[in-house]
């Protein structure tokens, strides 16, 4: 039960939680918001639907605006000659998956599949492909970063509830010309026939749409298409070229997205060890986490000349998150978070090899056991770095381990983008009679000696330990 916990646990927060908030906070991977100075967009979810959409291509050839609109392919499907007429009255048409379904609950085989098939009902009618995706909700999976190369997921910067018909066209109105200003991604809804909405209301947001229109013009705003604003915007993914000595060396206070994402991580961090009753040397000043759990994987050979095999009891190491994230906001360089993170674990092992020593029940394990973003460092204290064997843990475990490294280092995108060949998770193994003979005595003195960096050493700005959550 506890395995299948932990599994289920893993899997709601990494394939669905992690990545919604990731690309909300820090529009990571998706387009949500435009730079220029005279345009703003519209999209339309949820068609098209056969009374409300034609009037909405009316409104929208009478006042000469573009706009963007997201098909269920299912709609499309039944109703092809409004995609035809969307297309022909100069409409960019995006994917809206093939049934109004989250991403949350579905494969990643599956969303795959319904995209392919309503970019097949597009293209059948128009004769054009799209790359341009929302998920429902604006939900997205793990698995939909991965699409980068084929698909650009547009999400949006305003939304106003425009699906309740019970707000009406006078507060919609005011809602939308609130939020009417250059650079704006508006949501709305061209049908109310999915959840939660209400069949009725795409006639309020008709009403309201023609005040905003006739407001725009008088402000000389228009309306163009989301692929007009991103290369108006100068692409999807805005990073930034300052050089990465100059962004470390300044201090800068983390803006509120980021200190928003950092308190839901340690929120989430704290449940974790709450349910799968994490222990740790030190409660005051946590380095390592851990627990007691049996090893399922392939063997590993270990410093010892002993082998790791399938159902070995481990003592699994997680790193606080915490730690890391006050490491990262404090460093003034790579080469000071490499320094401060092996002193931290310099640190800890000897607590640790006393914690076992103290503990019968964990003298029985075979081996200290993580996995970890790391280039070098680990070696010099004794672990064992092996590749993870490739697969779908792997490949979850280099985007989860990606995520983080842009939460607490001080420049984790210029970072991941700069050695990205080399933001590899591995695993890393301990013996525990290597822990104990080396640290259970000996103290911290003499290993530190050993395991201090040598600043001058090339490449010390990889030794990256960052352990997965």
């Amino acid at each position: 039960m506890e395995t299948l916990l932990l599994w289920l646990f893993y899997i709601s927060t990494l394939y669905a939680f992690i990545p919604g908030i990731i690309s909300r906070m820090f529009g990571f991977r998706v387009f949500r918001r435009g730079k220029g100075e005279h345009h703003f967009a519209l999209t339309f979810d949820d068609g098209p639907d056969p009374v409300y959409t034609p009037q909405l291509l009316d409104l929208l050839k009478k006042y000469n605006a573009k706009a963007t609109f997201f098909v269920v392919g299912s709609n499309a499907e039944k109703n092809p000659e409004i995609v035809k007429r969307m297309y022909e009255e100069g409409h960019l048409i995006g994917i809206h998956n093939y049934i109004h379904k989250t991403n949350w609950l579905m494969r990643p085989g599956t969303v795959k599949k319904q995209i392919l098939r309503t970019d097949k009902i597009i293209h059948d009618v128009t004769g054009f492909n799209t790359h341009y995706y929302r998920p429902p909700w604006g939900i997205v999976n793990l698995f939909d970063f991965s699409k980068k190369n084929d698909i650009q997921i547009v999400l949006w910067s305003s939304m106003f509830g425009d699906w309740r018909y019970k707000l009406g066209a006078d507060e919609l109105a005011r809602r939308m010309l609130k939020k009417l200003a250059p650079g704006e991604v508006f949501l709305l809804h061209d049908c109310g026939a999915t959840l939660g909405a209400n069949a009725e209301a795409p006639m309020n947001m008709l009403i309201a749409l023609e005040r905003v229109l006739i407001e725009a013009k008088s402000r000389g705003l228009s309306s163009i298409r989301i692929d007009e604003m991103i290369a108006e915007s100068g692409g999807a993914k805005v990073v930034s070229s300052q050089p990465l000595s100059k962004s470390l060396a300044k201090t800068v206070k983390p803006s509120w997205f980021k200190r928003s994402i950092v308190y839901l991580w340690l929120l989430w961090e704290k449940i974790f060890h709450l349910i799968f009753q994490l222990e740790t040397t030190n409660s005051q000043d946590p380095v390592f986490h851990f627990r007691l759990r049996t090893y399922h994987g392939e063997p590993v050979e270990m410093k010892d000349g002993n082998t790791l095999e399938n159902g070995d009891q481990i003592v699994e190491l997680h790193f606080d998150n915490k730690k890391l994230y006050d490491i990262g906001s404090r460093a003034k360089s790579s080469m000071h978070i490499a320094i401060q993170m092996i002193r931290a674990v310099e640190k800890t092992l000897p607590e640790l090899a006393r914690y076992i020593q103290e503990h019968p029940e964990v003298m029985n394990a075979k081996a200290l056991y993580g996995v970890s973003l790391i280039n070098r460092g680990p070696e010099q204290f004794g672990f064992t770095v092996k590749d993870l064997p490739k697969g779908l843990f792997a490949k979850s475990s280099t985007l989860y381990l990606k995520l983080l490294m842009r939460v607490i280092h001080p420049a984790g995108q210029q970072r991941i983008k700069r050695h990205s060949e080399q933001m590899v998770p591995k695993l890393i193994v301990m013996p525990v009679s290597l822990l104990l003979s080396r640290y259970a005595v000996s103290g911290s003195h003499r290993q530190m000696n050993e395991a201090e960096p040598n600043p001058a050493e090339p490449g010390i700005e990889g030794s990256d330990m960052v352990l997965a959550k």
